[in-house]
């Protein structure tokens, strides 16, 4: 199933462009020079043409030739709210995680990952499993994957509780000075001070101090705005 996807994919290479990019994302694996709107393009005639079963077939053996674009393409391919069923996809997500090593591939899975939970909350309880591995780029997964719920205007109850949940996590996270981490926080708490100045407050008012200066300063970003 996978050579003529790949082909395709490989047809719209840049070689001028490949280097540069290699250079930029400084992970050993092969770059074509594609452009993210082109592979958009390619995943969503491959979506409307694919079963599920097909896709996550599809997205398994692009995802294990570790080539950028076909990782990216893999995610994008999984990227969309109604999946059913999706517990395929779920599990395939979640085992990418342990190959997660730069932030692109790592963003885009998180993307797809993003619309499972909010398509199942109940998933919550296995991203928290993620919170405590030892690999830095699954914990940082957790609050990258769990975004919508920095972005809710009119949260449900449990959609509140669950948005202190998430935090809590965050506030676990603030003594790892891993930049990524660090970044991934102030992430979190930019994103839901446009929604909820109040509960990102309250939390930089805990644990401001103990944040890399960076990361409080990235997370209070719209806070400063809001208060001119």
């Amino acid at each position: 199933m996978l050579a003529a996807y790949l082909d395709e994919i490989k047809s719209h290479a840049d070689a001028a462009r490949a280097p540069g990019m290699a250079s930029y994302h400084k992970i050993e694996r092969e770059y074509l020079g594609v452009a993210n709107p082109i592979l958009n393009d390619l995943t969503k005639t491959w979506r409307q043409k694919l079963t599920v079963e097909e896709r996550v077939q599809l997205a398994t053996e692009l995802w294990q030739t570790n080539i950028y674009e076909a990782r990216l393409a893999a995610s994008k391919l999984l990227t969309q709210a109604r999946i059913r069923p999706d517990e395929a996809v779920w599990e395939l997500l979640q085992s990418w995680l342990p190959d997660f090593d730069s932030w692109a591939i790592a963003d885009h899975a998180c993307m797809a990952a993003q619309k499972r939970l909010t398509a199942d909350p109940e998933r919550l309880d296995q991203v928290e499993i993620w919170t405590q591995s030892d690999h830095m780029w699954t914990r940082r997964a957790a609050l990258v994957a769990t975004l919508p719920w920095t972005k809710q205007n009119h949260p449900k109850p449990d959609d509140l509780l669950r948005r202190d949940r998430i935090l809590g996590w965050a506030a676990s996270y603030v003594p790892d000075r891993d930049w990524f981490i660090q970044k991934a926080i102030a992430w979190w708490l930019r994103e839901l001070s446009k929604h909820d100045a109040e509960r990102t407050r309250a939390f930089l008012a805990t644990h401001g101090d103990d944040m890399k200066p960076f990361a409080r300063k990235e997370a209070g970003r719209f806070l400063k705005a809001q208060l001119e």
